[in-house]
């Protein structure tokens, strides 16, 4: 299997603007995530600035900015504003602010204002139902399951996917499959039927080797051992 051939859409998750329009170079990224963790990485400074030169960049495919307020007030308010950026935006909405409080109520009230959603940081298929049911028939919208965070605490992500991907379908929006940690993840968030998954640079250049013949892999990881080994000028005392 090659890239192209993959039917699950590939996000690009990251907060560098050079790197983004690099990405968005390539006709099978289908559409941009962010979040506050990937934009301290990056050292974005002024958010509205960095959003709307994103938007400009790149107009013609999905992008999700996210909220930083905590209280469901302020998030209406950030959510509204970041809408206003483009048709393209998506605004990332927590499923819960940091006091565990769910955040379905405000998530209704901005999905029948048709503001595009992303909630975030589902991890739980008893969210996503939350989630479905407070969204308003017709208006586009992501539920983000964090799948590679899921599998960190050693469970298994893609029996949770597979439920959330049926809920979503039925629903009409669209699932994905969030913190991406390897190639592989890719492979099974398409099988578990999610429709996005979202991929961070250090993954995406680690594509080319989709689909790659093992044995001939294995013969340049070989190479790769002697070369370095060679540049270290070490040899085994006999």
């Amino acid at each position: 299997m090659k890239v192209e051939d993959l039917k699950i859409a590939v996000f690009a998750d990251g907060a560098d603007i050079r790197e983004m329009e690099e990405a968005a170079q390539n006709g099978w990224i289908k559409g941009f995530t962010t979040n506050p963790t990937l934009m301290r990485k990056a050292g974005v400074r002024d958010y509205t600035e960095f959003a709307k030169r994103v938007v400009e960049a790149i107009p013609d495919r999905p992008i999700s900015f996210e909220v930083f307020a905590d209280d469901f007030m302020s998030m209406k308010k950030e959510a509204l504003a970041l809408s206003g950026y483009g048709k393209n935006v998506y605004v990332k909405i927590p499923v819960t602010n940091t006091r565990g409080e769910s955040s379905a109520p405000l998530i209704s009230e901005l999905s029948k204002e048709g503001v595009r959603l992303n909630v975030t940081a589902v991890f739980s298929v008893r969210q996503v139902e939350g989630v479905l049911k407070a969204l308003e028939d017709g208006v586009p919208a992501i539920v983000s399951v964090f799948a590679g965070r899921i599998a960190d605490t050693g469970t298994d992500p893609e029996a949770i996917m597979k439920q959330a991907a049926q809920l979503c379908r039925q629903k009409g929006v669209w699932s994905l499959w969030a913190s991406c940690r390897e190639v592989f993840n890719i492979i099974q968030a398409e099988r578990s039927g999610a429709d996005i998954v979202t991929v961070t640079g250090d993954i995406l250049a680690k594509l080319p080797v989709l689909g790659k013949d093992l044995e001939e892999f294995s013969l340049e990881t070989v190479r790769m051992f002697e070369e370095d080994g060679r540049k270290l000028g070490f040899s085994v005392v006999c």
